[in-house]
């Protein structure tokens, strides 16, 4: 399995019980599509290794309650704790309209109502408080912000994402 074919889903913060039970903080808003899995795979170093789950339940709305199998003592649990936890990309729920995920959009061009073509989606930084496309024109990056005001329709069969940016913005980057 590579990275490539997987998301992101949470990451294992606690122990729960004596008997090899853990926490895991879910990166979704809808954690309740994730409380039945048979199994998760768990970055260890450089691999994703499969774990098959005995039992699995929500636990005060946000965190998954994980049995794992052959995870049955509280040194086993440690071992795994802080470690992130992927699915395979066909797990996640197919979103429709304007919605979309990250890393559905890498490589989407991007048209401005008053601009006209920008360029392409070369990444997605999500590490400010306001998400941005990273946007390759030529050898200039434009940031834009992903913002529902901005963006205006989602084209999944053109691979492209209308928006209509705020006055000026996309001229800052190429001058």
């Amino acid at each position: 399995m590579r990275i490539e074919d997987c998301f992101f889903l949470g990451k294992i913060v606690k122990k729960y019980s004596f008997k090899g039970e853990l926490l895991a903080k879910l990166d979704t808003d809808q954690p309740d599509l994730y409380d039945d899995l048979d199994a998760v795979f768990i970055k260890l170093g450089r691999d994703f290794i499969p774990f098959f789950i005995e039992k699995s339940s929500l636990h005060k709305s946000d965190l998954l309650r994980l049995k794992f199998e052959d995870v049955n003592t509280e040194a086993e649990a440690d071992q795994l704790l802080k470690s992130e936890l992927y699915l395979p990309l066909e797990f996640l729920p197919k979103l429709e309209g304007n919605k979309f995920y990250y890393h559905e959009v890498i490589g989407f061009a991007v048209e401005d109502a008053s601009f006209g073509k920008v360029g392409i989606i070369s990444g997605v930084n999500d590490s400010t408080s306001q998400p941005l496309f990273e946007i390759l024109r030529d050898t200039i990056e434009i940031l834009i912000p992903i913002n529902d005001a901005i963006i205006k329709k989602v084209d999944r069969k053109a691979k492209t994402i209308y928006i209509e940016a705020p006055e000026g913005l996309i001229d800052l980057y190429l001058q």
